[in-house]
Protein backbone atom coordinates (compact mmCIF):
# COMPACT_ATOMS: atom_id res chain seq x y z
CA UNK A 1 0.00 0.00 0.00
CA UNK A 2 1.21 3.66 -0.31
CA UNK A 3 -0.73 7.08 0.64
CA UNK A 4 0.67 10.55 -1.38
CA UNK A 5 0.13 14.53 0.06
CA UNK A 6 2.64 17.13 0.73
CA UNK A 7 5.38 16.68 3.46
CA UNK A 8 4.07 19.45 6.06
CA UNK A 9 0.58 17.42 6.77
CA UNK A 10 3.09 13.78 7.71
CA UNK A 11 2.14 15.65 10.89
CA UNK A 12 -1.84 14.54 11.08
CA UNK A 13 -0.30 10.82 9.71
CA UNK A 14 2.03 10.32 12.64
CA UNK A 15 0.30 8.06 14.66
CA UNK A 16 -0.77 5.63 11.65
CA UNK A 17 3.10 5.43 10.30
CA UNK A 18 4.73 5.38 14.18
CA UNK A 19 2.25 1.99 14.18
CA UNK A 20 3.45 1.16 10.77
CA UNK A 21 7.20 1.01 11.70
CA UNK A 22 6.28 -0.22 15.25
CA UNK A 23 4.77 -3.70 13.60
CA UNK A 24 7.34 -3.42 10.84
CA UNK A 25 4.63 -2.85 7.63
CA UNK A 26 6.05 -2.65 4.26
CA UNK A 27 3.77 0.95 3.65
CA UNK A 28 5.59 3.61 0.87
CA UNK A 29 4.47 6.82 2.30
CA UNK A 30 5.22 9.61 -0.81
CA UNK A 31 5.38 13.15 0.55
CA UNK A 32 5.90 15.95 -2.15
CA UNK A 33 6.62 19.61 -1.69
CA UNK A 34 9.21 18.95 1.04
CA UNK A 35 10.63 22.21 1.23
CA UNK A 36 10.56 25.99 1.06
CA UNK A 37 11.10 25.27 -2.60
CA UNK A 38 7.09 25.04 -3.16
CA UNK A 39 7.04 28.75 -2.71
CA UNK A 40 3.67 30.64 -2.42
CA UNK A 41 2.07 29.04 -0.41
CA UNK A 42 4.51 29.79 2.54
CA UNK A 43 5.25 28.99 5.47
CA UNK A 44 2.08 26.52 6.76
CA UNK A 45 2.98 24.68 3.44
CA UNK A 46 6.69 24.62 4.19
CA UNK A 47 8.02 21.63 5.61
CA UNK A 48 10.93 22.57 7.84
CA UNK A 49 11.30 20.22 11.30
CA UNK A 50 9.28 17.09 9.36
CA UNK A 51 12.06 15.47 7.94
CA UNK A 52 14.28 15.34 11.00
CA UNK A 53 11.37 14.50 13.11
CA UNK A 54 10.53 11.37 10.40
CA UNK A 55 14.45 10.54 10.88
CA UNK A 56 13.63 10.31 14.62
CA UNK A 57 11.02 7.59 14.06
CA UNK A 58 12.82 3.74 14.78
CA UNK A 59 12.48 1.26 11.69
CA UNK A 60 11.28 4.02 9.21
CA UNK A 61 13.62 4.39 6.22
CA UNK A 62 13.43 7.74 4.75
CA UNK A 63 14.75 9.10 1.08
CA UNK A 64 14.60 12.19 -0.41
CA UNK A 65 16.15 11.62 -3.91
CA UNK A 66 18.12 14.44 -5.65
CA UNK A 67 16.66 13.52 -8.92
CA UNK A 68 14.59 11.43 -11.46
CA UNK A 69 16.93 8.98 -11.74
CA UNK A 70 17.65 8.71 -7.80
CA UNK A 71 13.65 8.77 -7.21
CA UNK A 72 13.33 5.75 -9.38
CA UNK A 73 15.85 3.97 -7.53
CA UNK A 74 14.01 5.23 -4.36
CA UNK A 75 11.26 3.55 -5.31
CA UNK A 76 13.21 0.43 -6.29
CA UNK A 77 14.32 0.81 -2.34
CA UNK A 78 11.14 1.03 -0.98
CA UNK A 79 10.22 -2.14 -2.86
CA UNK A 80 12.95 -4.07 -1.55
CA UNK A 81 12.45 -3.22 2.24
CA UNK A 82 11.05 -5.75 3.41
CA UNK A 83 10.84 -5.00 7.47
CA UNK A 84 9.35 -1.43 7.52
CA UNK A 85 7.66 0.87 6.09
CA UNK A 86 9.48 3.64 3.50
CA UNK A 87 8.83 7.34 3.48
CA UNK A 88 9.56 9.09 -0.20
CA UNK A 89 10.44 12.46 0.03
CA UNK A 90 10.26 14.84 -3.26
CA UNK A 91 10.18 18.41 -4.25
CA UNK A 92 7.57 20.46 -6.23
CA UNK A 93 9.93 22.45 -8.28
CA UNK A 94 11.75 21.02 -10.88
CA UNK A 95 15.23 19.31 -10.95
CA UNK A 96 18.03 18.92 -13.35
CA UNK A 97 18.52 15.43 -14.29
CA UNK A 98 21.98 14.79 -13.25
CA UNK A 99 24.28 13.35 -16.64
CA UNK A 100 25.32 10.04 -15.37
CA UNK A 101 28.25 9.51 -17.24
CA UNK A 102 30.01 12.90 -15.51
CA UNK A 103 28.62 11.83 -12.03
CA UNK A 104 28.09 8.80 -10.10
CA UNK A 105 25.28 6.20 -10.98
CA UNK A 106 22.13 6.47 -9.37
CA UNK A 107 22.20 3.01 -7.67
CA UNK A 108 24.40 4.55 -5.43
CA UNK A 109 21.20 5.32 -3.74
CA UNK A 110 20.46 1.80 -2.47
CA UNK A 111 23.34 2.36 0.13
CA UNK A 112 22.27 5.33 1.49
CA UNK A 113 24.39 7.92 0.57
CA UNK A 114 27.45 8.27 -2.08
CA UNK A 115 30.41 9.97 -4.00
CA UNK A 116 28.68 11.49 -6.51
CA UNK A 117 31.82 13.91 -7.72
CA UNK A 118 34.75 14.61 -6.81
CA UNK A 119 37.94 16.29 -8.78
CA UNK A 120 40.26 14.47 -6.75
CA UNK A 121 40.54 11.24 -4.42
CA UNK A 122 42.11 12.93 -2.20
CA UNK A 123 39.64 15.67 -0.77
CA UNK A 124 40.53 18.46 1.26
CA UNK A 125 36.80 19.48 2.29
CA UNK A 126 33.80 17.10 1.82
CA UNK A 127 30.02 18.89 0.89
CA UNK A 128 26.39 16.95 1.32
CA UNK A 129 23.19 17.41 0.32
CA UNK A 130 20.02 15.70 -0.08
CA UNK A 131 16.95 16.16 -2.82
CA UNK A 132 17.00 19.27 -3.82
CA UNK A 133 20.08 20.80 -2.12
CA UNK A 134 22.52 18.28 -3.82
CA UNK A 135 22.19 20.33 -6.60
CA UNK A 136 23.35 23.14 -4.23
CA UNK A 137 26.21 20.84 -3.01
CA UNK A 138 27.18 20.33 -6.43
CA UNK A 139 27.54 23.69 -7.58
CA UNK A 140 29.40 24.50 -4.60
CA UNK A 141 31.86 22.14 -5.44
CA UNK A 142 32.50 22.59 -8.74
CA UNK A 143 33.06 26.19 -7.57
CA UNK A 144 35.53 25.38 -5.10
CA UNK A 145 37.47 23.14 -7.59
CA UNK A 146 37.75 26.13 -9.95
CA UNK A 147 39.87 27.80 -6.79
CA UNK A 148 42.56 24.48 -7.03
CA UNK A 149 40.36 22.98 -3.91
CA UNK A 150 39.85 19.29 -3.40
CA UNK A 151 36.25 18.90 -3.27
CA UNK A 152 33.96 15.80 -2.63
CA UNK A 153 30.22 15.85 -3.21
CA UNK A 154 28.17 13.73 -1.09
CA UNK A 155 24.82 12.53 -2.24
CA UNK A 156 22.97 11.18 1.34
CA UNK A 157 19.40 10.51 0.24
CA UNK A 158 18.93 8.12 3.23
CA UNK A 159 20.56 8.25 6.62
CA UNK A 160 19.29 5.30 7.94
CA UNK A 161 20.09 3.40 4.68
CA UNK A 162 23.60 4.84 5.20
CA UNK A 163 24.24 3.78 8.51
CA UNK A 164 22.94 0.63 7.95
CA UNK A 165 26.29 0.12 5.48
CA UNK A 166 29.28 -1.90 6.47
CA UNK A 167 31.55 0.44 8.30
CA UNK A 168 34.30 0.48 5.49
CA UNK A 169 31.91 2.08 3.22
CA UNK A 170 30.80 5.14 5.24
CA UNK A 171 34.48 5.30 6.13
CA UNK A 172 35.32 5.36 2.14
CA UNK A 173 32.57 8.02 1.76
CA UNK A 174 32.96 10.05 4.72
CA UNK A 175 36.45 9.58 5.86
CA UNK A 176 37.04 10.35 9.32
CA UNK A 177 40.72 12.11 8.26
CA UNK A 178 38.76 15.03 6.42
CA UNK A 179 36.98 16.88 8.89
CA UNK A 180 36.32 20.11 7.23
CA UNK A 181 32.84 19.24 6.23
CA UNK A 182 29.86 21.16 5.16
CA UNK A 183 25.86 19.52 4.43
CA UNK A 184 23.21 21.54 2.83
CA UNK A 185 19.44 20.77 3.36
CA UNK A 186 16.51 23.34 3.20
CA UNK A 187 14.92 22.08 6.32
CA UNK A 188 15.73 22.66 10.50
CA UNK A 189 19.75 21.92 10.50
CA UNK A 190 19.27 20.09 13.70
CA UNK A 191 20.64 16.01 13.10
CA UNK A 192 23.46 16.95 10.98
CA UNK A 193 26.11 17.18 13.26
CA UNK A 194 25.89 13.20 13.05
CA UNK A 195 27.92 13.68 9.88
CA UNK A 196 29.46 17.27 10.11
CA UNK A 197 31.44 16.45 13.67
CA UNK A 198 30.41 19.37 16.33
CA UNK A 199 32.81 21.37 14.04
CA UNK A 200 31.49 20.84 10.77
CA UNK A 201 28.83 23.73 9.21
CA UNK A 202 25.35 23.01 8.44
CA UNK A 203 23.78 25.18 5.69
CA UNK A 204 19.76 24.76 6.26
CA UNK A 205 16.72 26.46 8.04
CA UNK A 206 16.43 27.93 11.63
CA UNK A 207 13.17 28.81 11.64
CA UNK A 208 9.89 29.18 9.51
CA UNK A 209 9.60 30.03 5.91
CA UNK A 210 7.93 32.67 4.12
CA UNK A 211 5.84 33.68 1.51
CA UNK A 212 7.96 34.35 -2.12
CA UNK A 213 8.76 32.34 -5.11
CA UNK A 214 11.49 29.55 -4.46
CA UNK A 215 14.45 31.03 -6.03
CA UNK A 216 14.27 34.43 -3.66
CA UNK A 217 13.38 32.07 -0.28
CA UNK A 218 16.89 30.45 -1.12
CA UNK A 219 18.74 33.58 -1.42
CA UNK A 220 16.54 35.05 0.97
CA UNK A 221 17.69 31.84 3.47
CA UNK A 222 21.47 31.55 2.52
CA UNK A 223 20.57 28.14 0.68
CA UNK A 224 22.78 28.79 -2.40
CA UNK A 225 25.72 27.48 -3.79
CA UNK A 226 28.05 30.53 -2.82
CA UNK A 227 27.13 30.37 0.54
CA UNK A 228 28.15 26.36 0.70
CA UNK A 229 31.23 27.21 -1.18
CA UNK A 230 31.72 30.53 1.85
CA UNK A 231 31.44 27.89 4.83
CA UNK A 232 33.68 25.33 2.99
CA UNK A 233 36.71 28.12 2.74
CA UNK A 234 35.90 29.13 6.22
CA UNK A 235 36.00 25.46 7.60
CA UNK A 236 39.76 24.89 5.34
CA UNK A 237 40.85 28.16 6.99
CA UNK A 238 39.88 27.09 10.31
CA UNK A 239 41.68 23.83 10.39
CA UNK A 240 44.85 25.61 8.62
CA UNK A 241 45.05 28.57 11.38
CA UNK A 242 48.10 27.87 13.80
CA UNK A 243 46.60 26.30 17.24
CA UNK A 244 45.26 28.93 19.69
CA UNK A 245 45.44 31.34 16.82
Amino acid sequence: PYTATFLTFADYMRPPMRLAALMGLRVAYVFTHDSIGLGEDGPTHQPIEHLMSLRAVPNLTVIRPADATEAAESWRAALLNTTGPTVLVYSRQKLPVLDRSAYAPADGLQKGGYVLWENDASPEVILMGTGSETHVALEAGLKLAEEGIKARVVSLPSWELFDSQPEEYREGVLPRAVRARVAVEAGITLGWEHYTGLDGAVVGMRGFGASAPAPELYERFGITAGHVAEEARAQLAARKAPAGG
